[in-house]
C-alpha cells in the first residue's frame, strides 16, 4: 500500500506558489473541506465561476490524477482526522501508558505529514546557501527561541561562524550588522510575529539571505523570506501547537545540520579529530 496523500497540508504548504485563480480554489477547499467532499467538479467550478478544466488542473497541480482522486484523498484525510481526535484525546482516566502512547503517536503523525509537504528542492537550496555563508544567525521567539539556540549549538561544529539571539532588541541589532555574505534563519510556527518580521526586514536590507521555518504558507514570514521550509503540526488538542511545532522544528534543524556536514566530509573528520584532542579518545 502506498503512502497516504494529504490534500489539506499540500494546499497549505504550496499556497504562496499558486496563481490567484488557484488560490481562489484553495481558499474554497480550506474554508470548508467537509462541504467540498460532497461537491461535483461542475458544482465547484460554477460556484467559483471558473472553468471545469481549471479545477481539474488544480487537482493535478497537487499531485492527484484528477478531481475525484483529490476528493477521495480529502475525504480520507477528514475521516482520519476525526478518528485521531477520538483516539488521541487525553482524558482524565488515561494512565501513564495511554498518555505516553497518545503523545508518541501524535508525534509520528506529525513527522509523516511534514515529510508529505516537504519541498526537498527548497531544503537543498537552504543547505547550499548555508554552505556558502560566512556567518549564519538563528532567530526565534517563544518556544522557537529554544530551537534557535539548539541550532547554534549544533552549527558551532560546522566550520561556519554562527550565533543565536532570542532577545528582540539583540536580534534587530545583530541583523542590522549582517552582510550579503551572511544568512539569517528565522523560526516561527505562525510566521506572524511582528518583531521577528522586523528582524527579517533588517537582514534583507543588509543584503543577507533569509530562510524562514514556519507552518503557514500565507504568513508574512513565508511571503518575505527568500527561502521557506514548511512544517506540519495541525495536531489534535493533546498539547499546544507551540510544543508540537518545537519538536518538528528541532528535527528540521537536525536535517539541515546533517546535510551541511555531509557535504563537507573532510571538515567533519577534522572537527572530530580536534574534539578528540581536547577530550581524549
Amino acid at each position: 500500500m502506498g503512502q497516504p496523500q494529504y490534500c489539506l497540508t499540500k494546499i497549505q504548504s504550496s499556497y504562496s506558489q499558486f496563481s490567484k485563480t488557484e488560490q481562489k480554489i484553495a481558499d474554497y477547499i480550506l474554508q470548508s473541506p467537509e462541504n467540498m467532499v460532497h461537491k461535483t467538479i461542475d458544482q465547484v467550478a460554477a460556484e467559483l465561476d471558473v472553468a471545469i478544466s481549471t479545477v481539474f488542473r488544480f487537482s493535478k497541480r497537487l499531485g492527484f490524477k484528477g478531481y475525484q482522486a483529490m476528493k477521495i484523498a480529502l475525504a480520507s484525510e477528514l475521516s482520519a482526522a476525526v478518528k485521531e481526535i477520538v483516539e488521541e484525546k487525553i482524558t482524565e482516566n488515561d494512565n501513564e501508558q495511554a498518555i505516553t502512547e497518545k503523545l508518541f503517536n501524535s508525534n509520528i503523525r506529525m513527522f509523516k505529514e511534514t515529510i508529505q509537504v516537504m519541498d526537498f528542492s527548497s531544503l537543498k537550496k537552504a543547505v547550499d546557501v548555508i554552505l556558502k555563508s560566512e556567518k549564519v544567525e538563528f532567530y526565534g521567539t517563544g518556544s522557537s527561541a529554544i530551537v534557535a539556540l539548539d541550532a547554534h549549538h549544533k552549527f558551532i561544529g560546522s566550520g561556519i561562524s554562527t550565533a543565536a539571539y532570542t532577545d528582540s532588541y539583540l536580534q534587530l541589532k545583530s541583523a542590522s550588522q549582517l552582510t550579503e555574505k551572511d544568512t539569517a534563519i528565522l523560526i516561527s510556527h505562525s510566521g506572524k510575529d511582528e518583531e521577528l518580521i522586523r528582524v527579517l526586514e533588517a537582514a534583507k536590507k543588509q543584503g543577507a539571505v533569509t530562510i524562514g521555518i514556519t507552518n503557514f504558507s500565507q504568513s508574512p514570514l513565508s511571503q518575505k523570506a527568500d527561502y521557506v521550509l514548511y512544517t506540519a503540526s495541525n495536531q489534535v488538542d493533546v498539547r499546544s501547537d507551540d510544543t508540537f511545532s518545537k519538536i518538528i522544528q528541532l528535527s528540521l534543524i537536525d536535517a539541515l545540520y546533517v546535510n551541511v556536514m555531509s557535504s563537507q566530509k573532510s571538515f567533519l573528520k577534522n572537527s572530530i579529530n580536534k574534539l578528540k584532542g581536547y577530550w581524549g579518545k
